[in-house]
């Protein structure tokens, strides 16, 4: 899934005591095929059912069965391994220097950890100098490996297990990011190296292309991850040129130990050599000084990761002395001299209780999903859009569906459609309703329009909204009345009309649920501000 995918160190694999029960045992092996088979679809299909955090609830609860009964632990269990073997539809690409994954932090305390623990492997004691730090946008794309020979480009390969990737050499060179010839003098560089680097898919780019396969009937892409990986693994050449695709480059690998070419001791000297080789690194990198550094970095960019204009899921933190990664080296699968610092999920599953249908101001009926609820994007979900009838029958979601949520920063969570390997059988498509679920009046669907409406202008749905848009902050943002207040009080029969607003007075308000003496002062004073 994303780059941080497995355990820490707690999984061994060295024999325990035979203390793991059946139950235990049985467990992990079905975590085990879950994982194989959600990671198949994910690296090779490029069509997963689930989201990464999901997808990283399995790997992290099968380390926590791992770590405590080491004796389960088997030579291919997905916490020793990195990615997926590769497709049968590219020739294969050997790594020189084999491509690993990250391990994942998730909070202040993780990142302290894992901080305390490289002080501690590398001898250093509590009072010993604040390491060094180089902080990258983590980008949410498909990782590559592009070798150039004399400084030319000769070849390019995905990561597919680590150690052999699919050879994409003629779809990478399409990339317009991608330099044919680097920057700098051949001379001064050995004449091979292997830069690595993160293919993805700008979200302008991705709209578009979603834009596109909606007016050809064609599939949409879940997010711009799939589209990337989609995209850059295509047979034909020529459809990966019309993609839009760009890089960002992270790390320059020369020789077989692994060794930083050009680096002048430093990784943020190689994220110079790259620049200056006119490949694309990210303006975003900073190096800083310290953990609590490194965690005000995290923040900063998790607080405007919806405004670069690519998608991250977290930073990538790596020591910046590349003289300590020798001496840290690697679990099986990840460097102990990098971590990623994961962001809260903006994607996960749960049940789609029911399909209803909410009218608008002006009569527009617009279906929405009630959900068991959900912990997404940093909140919880239980309510979600589903836009129109015609987005309701593409993504094909049912009731009783297992879903995919997505809930981006500030904006509505959306359905993004079904988990349709847990589709129970016998579900029936959802039908767009034929009278308004508020007035019981006709819902009409007017010829070649996307949207459906009550036609009854005095539907008192409509005229809550109306009364409630009135009030909202984007009109006269009348603090403390909104949608459910509006509601409160058009029930009462104190509010028909938006004019009503402004005839409030406290007495009028004590005798409802929920009023008191300084609540009820609050609104009234409240309203009058916006006279």
């Amino acid at each position: 899934m994303s780059e941080a995918e497995g355990p820490g160190e707690s999984a061994t694999g060295r024999p325990g005591p035979s203390d793991a029960g059946p139950s235990e045992a049985e467990r992990a092996a079905e975590l085990r095929d879950l994982i194989a088979y959600h990671a198949r679809l994910y690296h090779q299909d490029d069509a997963p059912e689930i989201p990464d955090a999901d997808y990283d609830a399995l790997v992290d609860e099968l380390a926590a069965l791992e770590a405590a009964h080491p004796e389960l632990v088997t030579p291919d269990s997905p916490t020793l391994t990195v990615g997926a073997p590769a497709s049968v539809l590219f020739s294969p690409a050997p790594h020189r220097v084999p491509m690993m994954s990250l391990d994942k932090v998730v909070s202040h305390e993780d990142l302290e950890a894992w901080g305390a623990r490289t002080k501690r492997l590398l001898g250093l004691g509590e009072e010993a100098e604040e390491l060094e730090f180089v902080c990258e946008p983590k980008i949410d794309g498909l990782s590559i490996s592009i070798t150039y020979a004399a400084g030319r480009y000769a070849r390019a390969a995905t990561r597919g297990d680590g150690r052999v990737g699919e050879d994409v050499t003629e779809n990478v060179r399409t990339i317009e990011s991608v330099p044919l010839v680097l920057a700098v003098d051949a001379s001064e560089l050995p004449d091979e190296i292997d830069v690595r680097g993160e293919v993805y898919l700008p979200i302008s780019a991705f709209e578009e292309l979603n834009a596109r396969q909606e007016d050809a009937g064609e599939r949409l892409f879940a997010n711009p991850r799939n589209a990337a990986a989609g995209s850059l693994r295509q047979r034909d050449a020529k459809v990966t040129a019309g993609r839009a695709l760009a890089i960002f480059a992270y790390q320059v690998v020369s020789d077989v130990d692994g060794g930083e070419a050009g680096a002048g001791g430093r990784h943020s000297h190689s994220l110079e050599l790259l620049r200056s080789a006119g490949l694309p690194v990210n303006g975003e990198t900073e190096r800083v000084k310290g953990l609590e550094a490194v965690y005000r970095y995290c923040k900063e960019l998790e607080s405007r990761r919806h405004g670069l204009g690519y998608e991250i899921d977290g930073v990538v933190v790596k020591l910046d002395d590349l003289s300590l990664y020798g001496r840290l080296g690697a679990t099986s699968h990840a460097p102990r001299w990098a971590v990623a610092y994961k962001f809260p999920p903006e994607e996960r599953t749960t049940r789609l209780e029911a399909i209803l249908v909410s009218i608008g101001r002006t009569g527009r009926a617009t279906p929405f999903a009630k959900l068991t609820p959900v912990k997404v994007g940093g909140s919880t979900v239980s309510l979600a859009s589903l836009h129109n009838e015609d987005q309701v029958a593409l993504k094909d979601v049912r009731e009783g569906d297992l879903v995919v949520v997505r809930k981006a920063g500030d904006v509505i969570p959306e359905v993004v459609g079904p988990v349709l390997a847990e589709r129970a059988p016998g579900l029936a498509p959802w039908r767009f309703p034929e009278r308004c679920p508020i007035c019981g009046g006709s819902l009409v669907r007017l010829e070649d329009e996307a949207d459906t409406y009550c036609v009854n202008l005095e539907c008192p749905g409509q005229r809550l909204q109306r009364i409630a848009h009135f009030a909202s902050r984007g009109a006269m943002d009348i603090e403390g009345l909104g949608e459910r207040r509006v509601w409160q009080l058009v029930e009462a029969g104190l509010v028909n009309d938006a004019a009503d607003i402004y005839r409030l007075a406290e007495p009028d308000l004590l005798g409802l649920e929920g009023f008191a003496d300084l609540s009820a002062r609050n609104l009234v004073t409240a309203i009058d501000a916006s006279r």
